[in-house]
């Protein structure tokens, strides 16, 4: 376990107006170990209550149950080790506002399972005291569930070498037209739906 030595100082009036930007680094295993270690880094208070938002798909009040909902979870995902990494975050003092981009490595409790990375952005909010009163969590929700299905390599495959072609194709014919706005493009996409739902049909 390595603790960086610059941190942020929450009296230290001087930098209210600025964004700081700073090292840290943070290797560890599990979310709650992993929480406890940024608001050491950041000298920050917790207690029981927190406004903790999971990408806009549950929205928690207790940090007991945010470490039990992840715990459990990542059993059902098959996840047995959750390794936290961090080399840096951005400090907005006068927004009492510190961001961090995680790294996630998971690794799994079956073979057939393949271990995977993961990015996240953390949202962290401290009240006067410095106390840490709000988290908001932000991640590819669709890519996380590829990852954990074994699915993702297909699917880049897929979207780089079928769809993106097709998607350059439809744009150069698309400009061609000379109108290109909102209208014409839901235009487009009805037509092509209608299109799809004809084949189907016929």
């Amino acid at each position: 376990m390595q603790y960086s030595k610059v941190g942020i100082s929450k009296t230290d009036d001087s930098s209210k107006e600025k964004i700081l930007v700073r090292p840290c680094k943070i290797y560890e295993i599990g979310l709650e170990r992993f929480i406890r270690r940024c608001t050491k880094e950041l000298n920050l208070d917790m207690n029981d209550s927190v406004e903790f938002n999971l990408n806009d798909r549950g929205l928690l009040h207790k940090w007991k149950d945010v470490f039990k909902v992840e715990r459990t979870y990542s059993q059902c995902l098959g996840i047995t080790k959750r390794i936290y990494q961090c080399h840096g975050y951005t400090h907005k003092p006068k927004q009492r506002l510190v961001y961090f981009i995680l790294e996630e490595e998971n690794k799994r409790t079956y073979k057939c399972l393949p271990d995977f990375h993961f990015l996240v952005i953390i949202l962290c909010q401290y009240d006067t005291g410095g106390t840490l009163v709000k988290v908001d969590v932000r991640y590819d929700q669709m890519s996380f569930f590829l990852h954990c299905l074994g699915m993702m390599s297909l699917h880049t495959w897929f979207v780089g070498n079928v769809l993106t072609p097709i998607a350059c194709v439809w744009m150069r014919v698309f400009t061609l037209i000379g109108f290109i706005n909102p209208f014409t493009f839901l235009l487009q996409i009805s037509l092509v739906m209608w299109l799809l739902y004809q084949c189907v049909l016929g």
